[in-house]
């Protein structure tokens, strides 16, 4: 059983961390495909965000608690909160949109005004973007915790609940330096200056709008 499940996580790791993408996709291009869908006029725009990290201090300049507590109080899905400068994350996120056909999470981009304050609200600082985070309106969880509580949920094939379940047997310190070798080696394939968004409602409002 523990080698089916290690086999299990093995195949939804590589499969949610390598999905199509490529640093050499022309900018405000972002690859997108699903047998599913049959419209071909149907594109993904990129929008600009701002990345400059390393000018972002723990001291934001907006109430991060109040963000945090409204972006729950409509919608109660879950909320993944991705590295949006990353090709890698990027690719992460096209295939939970294709392989989540009830639309159980919301996503919003670490580097947003949403993604921070709920970085704050889990603890964290506000410029941390090492992993991906799976925010509940109670809880939070990290790296393989997160990547697995997704597959569990995800219906577009039968191994991504089943190592969603099967996953956590493995020991998280095994998981985890699995989920780290990847993180620490995403931005290999390439790194751009704007983020997947929402614009014609393709996905019904997944994408947590960052008006604040």
């Amino acid at each position: 059983m523990r080698s089916s499940a290690s086999i299990a996580f093995l195949c939804i790791a590589s499969t949610l961390a390598f999905s199509p993408t490529s640093s050499s996709t022309p900018k405000g291009l972002m690859p997108q495909q699903s047998s599913r869908r049959k419209t071909s006029h149907v594109s993904l725009i990129l929008s600009k965000i701002r990345t400059s990290l390393s000018s972002t201090t723990n001291d934001i300049e907006f109430d991060w608690r109040t963000v945090a507590k409204d972006l729950f109080q409509k919608d109660k899905r879950p909320i993944i909160l991705f590295d949006g400068v990353c090709n890698l994350c990027n690719g992460g996120v096209n295939f939970a949109l294709d392989n989540d056909s009830v639309g159980n999470f919301r996503f919003a981009s670490l580097q947003s005004k949403a993604g921070q304050s709920l970085l704050k609200r889990c603890g964290k600082k506000a410029d941390d973007i090492s992993s991906i985070v799976l925010v509940t309106p109670k809880k939070a969880y990290f790296k393989s915790d997160a990547v697995l509580r997704i597959a569990a949920k995800l219906d577009g094939n039968p191994i991504l609940p089943l190592a969603g379940y099967f996953g956590p047997i493995v020991p998280g310190f095994i998981r985890n330096r699995v989920y780290d070798v990847v993180a620490d080696n995403r931005y290999r394939f390439g790194q751009t200056d704007q983020c997947r968004l929402d614009f014609d409602d393709e996905f019904g409002g997944r994408f947590v709008a960052d008006e604040l």
